[in-house]
């Protein structure tokens, strides 16, 4: 592209109290080389001058300040009617992004206005040539709606080895960074408030292919993730979110036929899990997966009545970036790590 065909792109970056993690990451988006981008930190409501630090160190930066924390919902939801750009990004605040890794997103963009959302490769901060849980090279999902991604699966990340450098189309796109087509959230909407965070952007991908549009790995942009930096993996808080909003995701995209049979299977698998929890002592954890169930039975009427404002299709599963099969059977079973070792292409 030549700069006069760059369109504009908007980085939005949603920070609660992280300041620390701006002071560490926020220059690295403030050197990228892409020449019609606009910089936004949205603020949910800090209390450690993250706002005072980003107007007086970094003046071309937007800032739009929230009056309470939203979530990662929510907050960023607030943030798209103060956005006029064709293209945003959502970007974590702990994520390192090379000078040139808005230009492929945005190229690819443009060359195919079927796209709706595209996701970059996601290594882990702490270890460069390994990918990241949150994304990793592209979100999948398997038949009861458990996600996972090409070079994570479960626990189990995988070494960037270039095995998965080929752009392809996928089921979801991590939060942690990923560019979206502006037109089609003002068909489709962003995130479910009611999520806070966690699995919302398994919900947002969903939609926007229920739309007819396609979310998309494009490998030639790289971006580091530290992860974790509110929630780490094994806080309860964190399973509450993700098993609640796991479910509700189901009731929220499935063909209805398929709601009851996959939400109990899911229900029941989550009791495994606690089995699990119980033989090593975790009751925080177990204590978190019943009041997920709980918290899901009060959302119920609430989420079968959000469907009707959803395109849902009455008897069709998205099949690009799906597994047929358990991923839970195949990783736990059978043994099965490794992404290429279940999904076979």
């Amino acid at each position: 592209m030549s700069e006069l065909q760059y369109p504009k792109v908007a980085v939005i970056l949603l920070n609660w109290n992280g300041k620390h993690w701006l002071e560490r990451f926020l220059p690295f988006v403030t050197r990228s080389t892409y020449p019609a981008l606009e910089i936004w930190v949205v603020d949910n409501a800090s209390t450690d001058e993250s706002v005072a630090y980003v107007q007086s160190e970094f003046p071309q930066v937007k800032t739009l300040v929230l009056d309470k924390n939203y979530g990662f919902t929510q907050g960023n939801n607030l943030a798209l009617p103060h956005i006029d750009t064709p293209y945003y990004i959502l970007l974590n605040s702990d994520v390192e992004v090379s000078p040139g890794w808005v230009e492929p997103m945005a190229e690819y963009m443009e060359q195919h206005p079927d796209t709706g959302v595209i996701q970059p490769k996601i290594l882990a901060h702490h270890a460069k040539d390994t990918f990241e849980y949150a994304g990793a090279a592209g979100g999948w999902i398997d038949s009861l709606g458990y996600p996972f991604c090409k070079g994570r699966v479960f626990e189990f990340i995988e070494k960037d080895e270039k095995q998965y450098d080929k752009t392809s189309e996928i089921f979801w796109a991590s939060g942690a960074c990923c560019m979206i087509r502006k037109s089609v959230t003002d068909k489709t909407g962003l995130f479910e408030p009611s999520f806070f965070a966690h699995m919302e952007e398994i919900d947002f991908c969903w939609r926007v292919k229920n739309y007819g549009f396609k979310i998309i790995y494009q490998p030639q942009s790289v971006v580091w993730h530290v992860g974790g930096g509110t929630l780490n993996k094994t806080n309860p808080r964190k399973t509450f979110l993700n098993i609640r909003n796991s479910l509700s995701v189901l009731v929220r995209n499935l063909p209805a036929y398929q709601i009851l049979p996959k939400v109990f299977l899911r229900l029941c698998l989550d009791g495994v899990f606690a089995v699990t929890l119980l033989l090593r002592g975790d009751f925080p954890n177990i204590r978190a997966i019943l009041q997920a169930h709980f918290a899901f039975y009060g959302m119920l009427g609430y989420l079968l009545k959000s469907r009707k404002s959803l395109l849902v299709p009455p008897s069709s599963f998205p099949t690009t970036g799906t597994f047929g099969g358990s991923i839970v059977f195949e990783h736990f079973v059978r043994g099965k790590k490794v992404f290429h070792e279940i999904v076979k292409h």
